[in-house]
């Protein structure tokens, strides 16, 4: 598997992540946000920059996706870009959780620390 891709499954297990597991109770939904926020700052930071500021991935700051349709950033996330590095999370993301993370990139997303 080339870019991103080979980090998938490995990070689906070690993180529970799969739709089921944003599911009932206000304490699991807590928790699932902080395993939301570790994702995006580790896992897509890997490619997108520790920062999203960009890497081998384009920026994903406020002012970067300024302009682009949330609809359009979701179905990235779900589905990847075919021809890119950029991988389909759907396997470990609902659509509810892709339009959360989307919802927070647009607003600057948290820290880890902030997550807590």
């Amino acid at each position: 598997m080339h870019g991103c891709r080979g980090h998938l499954v490995a990070i689906g297990l070690t993180l529970g992540l799969c739709p089921a597991a944003a599911t009932a109770g206000a304490e699991l939904a807590s928790q699932r946000e902080r395993e939301l926020v570790r994702l995006v700052r580790q896992d897509c930071g890997a490619c997108h920059g520790m920062t999203l500021a960009g890497g081998l991935g384009p920026p994903l700051l406020p002012a970067a996706l300024q302009g682009r349709p949330p609809e359009a950033l979701v179905q990235t996330i779900l589905h990847g870009r075919p021809g890119t590095p950029m991988p389909p999370w759907q396997p470990f993301l609902s659509d509810s959780e892709a339009r959360w993370i989307v919802e927070r990139l647009l607003l600057g997303f948290p820290t880890e620390a902030q997550a807590r």
